[in-house]
């Protein structure tokens, strides 16, 4: 992976994005259906794209949202749709389609009655209170975001009655639906004028902040962080939570400290990732580069996403903490400081999250569940309270509340992020210093992921491959243990393969969106072990995929 020279440093003014030329091509533009670049298409978090590209414009909202309608219709869902949306440049233009052909279809709404930015987790919440105790009348949603994508994109995603990512054969029907009426020339799709849209009697204001941030003590213990009087340093990254912490600080009496208020959809204010891209990532060091170097101002600090279902925490003892760093201290602290919860209640990971996770449950006596990549894997087990936590390596987590019932069923940057300064404040050590524990305890994880070129052949065949596809005895000097296409939790394809010996592992993986695979691995030895695994890896992987 190479690094741009750009990488960590301010955006430079050629990389901003031209918002008015974004947002007439929403609106000018017309997909052809017949093109594969230029369908609906759901990835794990729904329909991404630009309206550059033709990707991402007015027609693919307006058969999108009729879609979700006729799925609705279908499912017998009828109670309200909470609708929520961030703050790229073409989320305000798809929130006003989406309003329209939602209120031609008489579907009751629930919108932010400040007119503000919504995140994702905040829409979780809302559907999962107003379920809580029906059978019947379910409320939904819809996250109108492509979470921490370049500002060039736009994304769209529904939420189901659970209140988490829609599964595969939800998305796979949306997606027929609506490009089916993309190809009819949108004959199908009922639509209001926007103004009328949002004067029917069918669009509701609700109070999302409020909602929220009111309940979040029953998932982080606040009155702990008040009374330490912790320094908590928090950037939005110009996302949609830029008005919750200033309302959490507030009302909690915290010693909390925005330090950028800035909502701009050019993003100018971010320092440019690994690629040269701005991308508001909160696990990047580079996308972090500006809170990072805050670090010392603070005793402990984070940021989201633009839609903050994200999470990066920032130690005063050791900067930026590595996704999978902060999700073993995440966890080995919730199950030890959460007396509500279950002894029976589990741990859920992804097949590519760190081993070190894999250690920490061990110690704790709990069980582990490990899943497939995709957050709608924990879904389940966060609704019916068998799992305390579920967590992704790309700094995705929700965990349960204190009482040990479901918070949300989507990612939720917000409560992780104030998970770091309930552990600064009850134990006295930041997250930083934590982690260094678990190193003395567990040794030292040595972790990477790489991208490799693959044909769309190929990365079908990477998709469907079986464990006897791996021929070798050994990874890396040691005896395979296990060969997966299958994730060991729930029995679930992984969408590829896993490798695993005593000390290492490997996973790869097909890219949903780019004809690359991706190469997951660690070793628990040292670094060049780490390059033999990756090494041997790609040879696998290679080979297995010139076989058929």
């Amino acid at each position: 992976m190479e690094i741009s020279k750009f990488a960590g440093k301010p955006a430079d003014p050629s990389l901003l994005i031209n918002v008015p030329r974004l947002v007439s091509a929403y609106y000018t533009r017309r997909p052809d259906p017949s093109l594969p670049e230029q369908r609906v298409v759901f990835g794990t978090s729904g329909h991404r794209g630009s309206s550059l590209d033709n990707a991402f414009n007015e027609t693919h909202i307006l058969a999108i949202t009729q879609a979700i309608c006729l799925y609705r219709k279908q499912q017998s869902v009828d109670g309200p749709l909470y609708i929520g949306m961030d703050t790229h440049a073409l989320s305000e233009p798809a929130f006003a389609s989406a309003m329209e052909v939602l209120a031609a279809n008489s579907v009751d709404v629930m919108v932010d009655a400040d007119h503000g930015y919504t995140p994702t987790p905040v829409i979780s919440h809302a559907i999962l209170t107003y379920n809580r105790g029906r059978k019947s009348g379910l409320a939904d949603g819809i996250v109108i975001t492509p979470s921490h994508n370049p500002p060039r994109f736009g994304g769209f995603k529904y939420d189901p009655p659970h209140g988490g990512p829609a599964d595969t054969h939800v998305t796979e029907w949306i997606e027929r639906q609506a490009n089916g009426l993309i190809a009819d020339g949108l004959r199908g799709v009922a639509r209001f004028p926007f103004e009328r849209a949002r004067s029917v009697s069918t669009a509701h204001p609700y109070k999302y902040l409020n909602s929220y941030v009111s309940d979040l003590p029953s998932a982080v213990d606040l009155e702990a962080i008040r009374e330490s009087k912790v320094h908590v340093g928090v950037d939005p990254l110009g996302g949609a939570s830029v008005a919750y912490w200033d309302a959490i600080g507030d009302r909690y009496g915290l010693n909390l400290e925005v330090v950028n208020h800035s909502v701009d959809p050019t993003f100018r204010f971010m320092t440019v990732d690994w690629d040269g891209q701005i991308r508001m990532d909160p696990s990047s060091v580079y996308a972090m580069a500006s809170m990072v170097g805050l670090k010392d101002r603070f005793d402990v600090a984070f940021a989201s996403d633009t839609d903050a279902d994200r999470h990066g925490v920032v130690s005063h003892s050791h900067g930026l903490l590595e996704p999978n760093h902060y999700l073993s201290v995440a966890i080995s602290y919730l199950f030890a400081n959460r007396p509500q919860w279950s002894p029976t209640v589990a741990v859920g990971k992804t097949v590519v999250s760190s081993s070190m996770i894999d250690r920490v449950v061990k110690k704790l006596g709990r069980k582990l569940v490990e899943v497939p990549v995709g957050f709608k894997w924990f879904v389940e087990g966060l609704i019916d309270g068998s799992l305390g936590f579920g967590g992704e390596e790309s700094s995705g987590a929700s965990f349960l509340r204190r009482d040990g019932t479901v918070w949300t069923t989507d990612k939720d940057g917000l409560v992780p992020n104030l998970l770091a300064a309930e552990i600064t404040a009850r134990t006295g050590k930041d997250p930083g210093e934590h982690y260094q524990k678990l190193t003395a305890d567990f040794g030292i994880p040595y972790y990477t992921r790489i991208d490799a070129p693959a044909t769309p052949d190929q990365k079908t065949r990477l998709e469907k491959l079986s464990p006897e596809a791996v021929t070798t005895p050994s990874l890396a000097g040691e005896r395979i243990k296990e060969r997966l296409t299958r994730a060991p939790g729930d029995g679930a394809t992984i969408g590829g393969l896993k490798v695993v010996t005593a000390n290492g592992w490997f996973a790869a993986r097909p890219s949903g969106t780019e004809n690359i695979y991706k190469i997951y691995a660690e070793s628990f030895k040292n670094e060049s072990h780490l390059d033999a695994i990756v090494s041997e890896a790609q040879e696998i992987v290679n080979k297995a995929l010139a076989h058929p």
